[in-house]
C-alpha cells in the first residue's frame, strides 16, 4: 500500500470512535463477501445449457453440507440486530419517534433499490420487443434479482424491531424461544399441508427471532467463551436433529435436487444454522478486535461497507450480463465440465472479471448508498409502514419470479416498491425544502 492510501487508512482509523464495535462491521463485509463469492460459484452457466440457477448444487450432493458454512445470510441478522438496537435506543434518547426512525431506515435501505429496478424494467421491454423469448428474459430478470428476496425480508425485520427489542428488554430469552417454537408450528402446518405458502411468515418469524441474538450480544448476554460454546452446541444438535431426524434436507440454500427447501420459504433450521454460525464467530470477537485494529485491514472494512448495498444488489446483475454475452457469442469459455479440475482452476478469473464488472456498476450506483440528509417533519406512522409493506410485496414476488410472466412484463411488481416509496414520503420529491435548508437560507 501506498504511503498517501497507508496514511488515508491512518485517518480512518483515527477518526473511528473507541466506542464503535468493528467486529460488526467486519462481519457484515466479510458476509457480503461469502454471499457474492457463493452466488458466482453455484450458479453455473454452460455453453450447452445456458444459465443454471443452482446447477452446481444440482450436481454434485456432497457440496450440500458446505452450505452450513456458506449460506451466512444468519450473520446479517446479527449484526443487523445488533445495529438496530443501537440505532432506536439512540432515537428513543434523542425523543426521535418510530415513523421518523423508520423512514430513515427505508431511505438508506430504499433509495439503492431503485436504479436496480427500472434498469432491469427497461432492460425486460427492450429484450421482449427485440424477439428475445419470454421465458430467456423471465429466467434473466430472476436471477439478478435474487438478492431482493433478502432486502425484502430484512425490511420487514426493521418494521417490527422496536417492538421485537421491547420483548427482549422485558423477556429476555423467552422472546426468543417463544418466536422459534412458533416458527416450527408453522413448518409443521406448511409441510404437512405440502403447501410453501403457509411458510411464509416464517420469513418474519425465523429472522425476527433470530435478530435478537444481536441484542444479546450487544447488552452483554452472549459475554463469554462458555454462552458461545453453548450456542454452538444448541445450533448444532438442533440442525443435527432436523436435518437428521425430520423432513429438512442437509443443504441450507435451495437446490432443485431438495423436495423441501430451507430457505424458501425460510425453515426454522435457518435459525438453528444462525445459532451455530454466531456461536463460532462470536467466539472469534476478541483476536478480530485486535485484527481491526490494524489501520489497513480496517480501512478495507469500512470501503466494503460504504457501499454494500450496492455490491449485494447489482453482483448478480454484472454475473447475468456477462454470462448472456458469452453465450451469445457462442459459449466462449463455458464449454468446462462442471466441477472438474480445470473448472475450479478457473474460478478465480471468473471471479475476477465479476469482480471488475461490479466495481464498474458500483461506482456508477453507489451513490445511492448517500441519500441527503432528511430534515423534514416527522410522518404519520402509516406512511413508512405502508411505504415498507409495498417495498416488500413487490421484491418478495421478483425473487421469486422475475418481472415476467407469460403475458409478458408484469408491470406492477417492479414499480410498486418505487410508487411506494414516492407516494408514502421516503423519497423525497425534487424541490422539497425541509427544515435543514430554511436554517441554511437564513445563516
Amino acid at each position: 500500500m501506498t504511503e498517501t492510501s497507508m496514511t488515508r487508512a491512518q485517518r480512518v482509523d483515527a477518526a473511528t470512535p473507541d466506542s464503535r464495535n468493528r467486529v460488526v462491521d467486519f462481519l457484515r463485509a466479510a458476509a457480503i463477501t461469502v454471499v457474492v463469492l457463493g452466488h458466482w460459484t453455484i450458479v453455473a452457466v454452460r455453453a450447452d445449457a445456458g444459465i443454471q440457477p443452482h446447477g452446481v448444487l444440482d450436481t454434485a450432493a456432497w457440496i450440500h453440507p458446505l452450505t452450513w458454512v456458506f449460506q451466512v445470510m444468519p450473520i446479517f441478522f446479527l449484526v443487523g440486530g445488533y445495529s438496530n438496537a443501537l440505532s432506536w435506543r439512540s432515537a428513543r434518547r434523542k425523543d426521535i419517534g418510530y415513523a421518523e426512525w423508520l423512514r430513515t431506515r427505508l431511505r438508506r435501505l430504499g433509495l439503492p433499490l431503485i436504479p436496480l429496478l427500472l434498469l432491469w424494467l427497461i432492460v425486460c421491454v427492450v429484450l421482449l420487443l427485440t424477439g428475445m423469448p419470454g421465458e430467456a428474459v423471465q429466467l434473466a430478470s430472476q436471477m439478478a434479482l435474487i438478492p431482493t428476496w433478502f432486502l425484502a425480508a430484512y425490511l420487514l425485520v426493521i418494521v417490527v424491531a422496536p417492538g421485537c427489542l421491547v420483548l427482549w428488554e422485558r423477556f429476555g430469552w423467552w422472546s426468543i424461544v417463544a418466536g422459534i417454537l412458533l416458527a416450527g408450528v408453522v413448518d409443521v402446518i406448511s409441510i404437512a399441508a405440502n403447501n410453501p405458502l403457509l411458510g411464509y411468515p416464517n420469513y418474519l418469524l425465523v429472522w425476527a427471532s433470530f435478530h435478537q441474538f444481536g441484542f444479546a450480544w450487544l447488552d452483554g448476554r452472549l459475554a463469554g467463551w462458555w454462552r458461545r460454546v453453548m450456542l454452538i452446541i444448541i445450533g448444532a444438535v438442533g440442525l443435527g436433529l432436523l436435518v437428521g431426524l425430520g423432513p429438512y434436507p442437509v443443504s441450507m440454500i435451495s437446490a432443485a435436487t431438495d423436495e423441501i427447501s430451507n430457505s424458501s420459504p425460510t425453515r426454522v433450521t435457518m435459525a438453528f444454522l444462525g445459532m451455530l454460525q454466531a456461536g463460532a464467530v462470536l467466539l472469534l470477537e476478541r483476536p478480530l478486535e485486535r485484527l481491526l485494529r490494524r489501520p489497513r485491514i480496517w480501512f478495507v472494512t469500512v470501503l466494503v461497507n460504504q457501499r454494500i448495498m450496492t455490491w449485494f444488489l447489482w453482483h448478480l446483475t454484472a454475473m447475468v450480463g456477462l454470462s448472456s454475452l458469452l453465450l451469445a457469442v457462442g459459449g466462449f469459455g463455458l464449454h468446462l465440465e462442471l466441477l472438474t479440475a480445470a473448472w475450479w482452476a478457473t474460478r478465480p478469473l471468473w471471479w475476477l472479471v465479476l469482480l471488475a464488472l461490479t466495481g464498474v456498476l458500483v461506482l456508477i450506483f453507489g451513490r445511492f448508498e448517500e441519500p441527503r440528509p432528511d430534515g423534514r417533519p416527522a410522518p404519520a406512522v402509516w406512511r413508512p409502514v405502508l411505504a415498507a409493506v409495498c417495498v416488500c410485496a413487490g421484491l418478495a414476488v421478483m425473487a421469486k419470479s422475475g418481472m415476467v410472466g407469460p403475458n409478458g412484463i408484469n408491470w406492477v411488481w417492479p414499480l410498486l416498491p418505487v410508487v411506494g416509496m414516492v407516494v408514502f414520503g421516503i423519497i423525497r420529491p425534487p424541490g422539497t425544502r425541509d427544515r435543514n435548508d430554511e436554517v441554511s437560507q437564513q445563516r
